[in-house]
């Protein structure tokens, strides 16, 4: 029974009181928290909670209060809310050896709390994201966000870019590659054997037949056609306003939104606190909490684990259920 690894993240933010809470629950699988036991023993005592550490190559599930760990020591004993650059190098080995052991074959898939990408770079280590690091240790060129609250996904054919360059980013094989990588992601973590993609329009009413902008009839268009003739399952382009609506959404397992204010709005307000990204185009798992360190919420332990919890059990549903190609 392979576990789940789980990287703590930045020790100033909440991750360590999430990872504390989650390891009072039992779990179906193995879960294994990398990072700094001190860290962990501090954080269980500041919350008073119970919290023995496991060896890390225990296969058997936790009881609750109980977790197994694999030790990565930061420099420095971590404040909370308090970042320092000193302790970045530890919690780029925490993502690191994560992703070795998913590519490895040790670990089913991985779950990350929060990170701090401005005090990784302070701590001199180039750091764009998270999604970005594991996806070049995978030797992986192209992945897709996908953002899951309960029955409802919402992917992204762009993320975090200006909105004035949001429509120079989307051409035909980008996204074809991402509608492609989203009904694989979907049929191998989520079982869903033909998965239905919505695809939304880049403007206003999908275009208006052009009078609000042409991308939908030069380049959405084609891209759905081209995909439906291969025999994927997707529709479009519908006009976001429209397809969010919930009798719409019924219809579909997946929506692929142009742009990240686009989709993730809606998203957040049927599940904030509870919701799970995901990361697709990997040749494993990742999955993440929905928000971010929180530095003002660390160390008055009342950060809510919800996104956590459902980060953890999307993992292991998926690499429970999931067939190795």
């Amino acid at each position: 029974m392979k576990a789940i690894a789980l990287s703590v993240g930045e020790p100033a933010g909440i991750g360590p009181e999430l990872v504390v809470r989650a390891a009072q629950r039992a779990w179906p699988l193995p879960l294994v928290a990398i990072g700094d036991p001190d860290l962990l023993a501090a954080t269980a005592n500041g919350l008073r909670l119970p919290l023995v550490m496991r060896d890390p190559g225990d296969s058997t599930p936790a009881k609750p209060g109980e977790l197994a760990v694999l030790p990565i020591p930061l420099q420095v004993a971590a404040q909370p809310g308090q970042l320092d650059p000193r302790n970045a190098a530890a919690v780029v080995a925490c993502i690191d050896r994560a992703t070795q052991g998913c590519l490895s074959g040790e670990y089913a898939a991985m779950v990350t709390a929060p990170v701090h990408k401005a005090v990784i770079n302070q701590g001199g280590i180039a750091f764009s994201g998270h999604t970005e690091r594991i996806a070049k240790l995978a030797g992986v060129d192209r992945v897709v966000m996908l953002l899951v609250a309960g029955s409802l996904r919402v992917a992204l054919a762009t993320t975090h870019l200006p909105l004035r360059a949001v429509a120079d980013a989307i051409e035909g094989p980008g996204l074809s590659q991402r509608l492609r990588i989203l009904s694989e992601g979907l049929q191998r973590w989520f079982g869903l054997a033909t998965p239905h993609m919505a695809v939304l329009g880049l403007n206003p009413h999908a275009g208006e037949d052009g009078h609000l902008g042409d991308e939908e009839i030069r380049i959405i268009t084609p891209v759905i056609q081209a995909l439906q003739a291969e025999g994927l399952s997707l529709s479009g382009p519908w006009p976001a306003d429209t397809a969010f609506v919930a009798r719409r959404l019924s219809e579909f397992d997946a929506v692929m939104a142009m742009y990240h204010d686009q989709g993730l709005p809606v998203l957040k307000h049927a599940g904030f606190g509870t919701a799970v990204n995901v990361t697709l185009g990997l040749p494993f798992l990742r999955t993440s909490v929905d928000h971010g360190t929180a530095l003002d919420l660390a160390g008055h332990g009342t950060a809510d684990p919800g996104s956590l919890y459902a980060s953890i059990n999307l993992a292991m549903q998926a690499a429970d259920r999931s067939i190795t190609p």
